[in-house]
């Protein structure tokens, strides 16, 4: 019974960690959809429907206690074509993925939030935010990088978006992962690599 009410407790936790990420990101996105309904946008419809997937990832899978990685980028990826209609022609973003096996499966939502931070704190510089993202594996681990252009050092890592990924990182993969985050004076670079499954 003592395990049982662990166990319950600590699914709870994870649950709750989810949730808290959820509104954060749609709060960010449909602020980015209501400046451009204000302006009447020819981009708005389109950016309607890229905002409809997201929703329908979030609602249908957010249970599950592992989606396919295939699945998780295809996210990454309708958010990034999203952000690319509101960003226009002063974003730069390279996503690369290898080695992916069809098969493999994560935490749902595991991936999104450092995606998101690099655009709420990456800064313009020489009329561009860089983002450069990449996602493989090697000899049975996963790595996920990401790097966004950054002119200043500043207080990302204290976010709360991030402060709940490493928790749920800790709950989920307990030392079966590493994490570094690397604040410079002119990017800001996190590296991820999960060896337990």
């Amino acid at each position: 019974k003592f395990l049982q009410s662990e166990l319950e407790l600590k699914e709870n936790e994870l649950k709750f960690l989810k949730m808290q990420i959820h509104p954060h990101f749609l709060f960010n996105t449909l602020n980015t959809m209501y400046g451009f309904a204000l302006k009447k946008a020819d981009e708005t419809p389109e950016m309607i429907l890229k905002l409809s997937n997201l929703l329908d990832y979030i609602l249908y899978q957010v249970d599950k206690p592992l989606v396919f990685l295939k699945d998780e980028i295809n996210h990454i990826n309708d958010y990034l074509e999203l952000e690319k209609l509101r960003f226009h022609d002063t974003l730069e973003v390279h996503l690369n993925v290898e080695n992916i096996p069809a098969n493999f499966q994560v935490d749902t939502m595991l991936l999104i939030p450092f995606v998101e931070n690099s655009f709420k704190h990456g800064e313009i510089i020489n009329g561009k935010l860089v983002i450069s993202i990449s996602v493989y594996m090697k000899e049975n681990v996963l790595f996920f990088e990401i790097i966004n252009s950054a002119k200043t050092k500043n207080e990302i890592a204290k976010g709360i978006g991030l402060v709940n990924i490493k928790k749920r990182l800790e709950m989920l993969y307990k030392e079966g992962f590493s994490l570094t985050i690397k604040n410079a004076n002119d990017h800001f670079e996190v590296n991820l690599s999960i060896n337990e499954f």
